[in-house]
């Protein structure tokens, strides 16, 4: 994996991937979106979210920071079972460090070194800085699982390192078993970087896009405000109720086309494609930006407009050409998590605040390239709304 290791839960079709990834999806079933009360949780941090924008005042800030600290603490709740608080030093850099990771594995220097595994011996390249930071967080992880599996019943897991634990003592004996302490490392750094780094860009993405059009943004507040009286917090039941924010989440995920790639895969057998020959083993891309940008199912695709996700009567509609979260075996592990997520995230910042540009600025919607599309840095203003109390936006 170029975040830390051997990747798991992204590595070849086999017995290790099929114990990782079950795993990984029974511990987001059972610790986050199949619990009862796991909604809660991510209202609480939506409070915890809206309450560090506040203290901006109106003036503006790069939202990265806060809106990453966010969502990456759902996925703690999964994993270690609490979440860091935004002014954790260590957790913070680990984040950065990941970011930082996400961009240099698109570098040259790890193409060349993918190409030509010799050249780690090289002391210059920007490889050399991808395998520090891993070893950074190596070191770093190791400790923090090591801290949160204290206390642990066998049996009774509270998280996913518990759980994890579990199944390595249960296999203890099977020399063929894949799980131990090193892959465990690896594989809760593959779980937060996952959780983390789509979905704090689609919901930058968002705030982007709501201030850069100011006519869907309010469109955006009237639904909110309709549908949660007197202040409410929002709840999954509202999703229903709010088609046009459900149209501006999913035509924020087409048009930005946070993973444009999706997952790397490889044919299991011998295939046969519209007349070519694809033999075993062979990688396969799934170019999802083609897909998501095809005029024969989308009209005028390279204009954002969520109204294509909505009928004459203004319902939601589900398009078949809509597939940020991939298909097959390797879709998105937390697609479920990712919805309630951006949706509970999405509406109680709308709802609190209004975003806008600082006077004379507008950033650009070119993305920065690396293994996701993430908006490049920018300033913005968020601005308290109704009975939350108004604040001017200024330098």
């Amino acid at each position: 994996m170029l975040f830390l290791g051997p990747s798991l839960l992204n590595c070849k079709y086999g017995k290790g991937w099929i114990e990782h990834r079950r795993l990984a999806c029974n511990s987001f079933r059972y610790f986050g979106s199949g619990q009862s009360l796991f909604e809660k949780k991510i209202s609480e941090e939506c409070m915890f979210f809206v309450d560090a924008i506040d203290k901006h005042k109106g003036k503006p800030f790069n939202p990265k920071h806060l809106v990453t600290n966010a969502v990456s603490n759902i996925t703690n709740l999964i994993i270690f079972g609490q979440r860091f608080s935004y002014d954790d030093r260590n957790f913070q850099h680990m984040i950065e460090i990941f970011s930082e990771n996400v961009e240099l594995a698109v570098s040259g220097w790890a193409f060349l070194y993918n190409a030509f595994p010799w050249i780690e011996y090289l002391p210059f390249g920007k490889h050399q800085k991808l395998f520090r930071n891993a070893a950074e967080v190596y070191d770093f992880l190791q400790q923090v699982i090591k801290g949160f599996s204290r206390g642990r019943v066998p049996h009774v897991p509270r998280h996913y390192v518990d759980a994890y634990l579990d199944d390595m003592e249960q296999n203890a004996a099977n020399p063929d078993s894949s799980f131990s302490l090193e892959n465990l490392i690896y594989s809760v750094g593959e779980l937060i970087i996952a959780g983390t780094e789509t979905t704090t860009n689609t919901l930058r993405w968002a705030m982007l896009y709501m201030a850069l059009y100011p006519n869907i943004q309010e469109r955006v507040h009237r639904e909110i405000d309709s549908v949660l009286a007197n202040g409410r917090a929002p709840s999954l039941e509202d999703k229903h109720k709010m088609p046009f924010v459900e149209a501006v989440l999913h035509e924020i995920l087409r048009f930005c086309n946070i993973v444009p790639l999706g997952i790397f895969r490889a044919t299991s057998q011998d295939a046969q494609v519209n007349g070519y020959t694809i033999p075993k083993g062979t990688m396969v891309i799934t170019n999802l930006y083609s897909v998501h940008f095809d005029e024969k199912y989308w009209t005028d695709p390279g204009v954002f407009s969520p109204h294509r996700f909505l009928d004459s009567n203004g319902n939601f509609v589900r398009r078949e050409a809509f597939l940020p979260f991939s298909l097959g075996r390797r879709h998105c592990v937390g697609e479920r998590l990712a919805r309630m997520e951006m949706f509970l995230f999405f509406t109680t910042l709308l709802q609190r605040f209004h975003l806008q540009f600082p006077p004379g600025s507008v950033p650009t919607v070119a993305p920065k390239l690396g293994m996701t599309l993430q908006p490049k840095p920018y300033s913005i203003c968020a601005t308290r709304r109704q009975h939350f109390g108004d604040t001017p936006c200024d330098m």
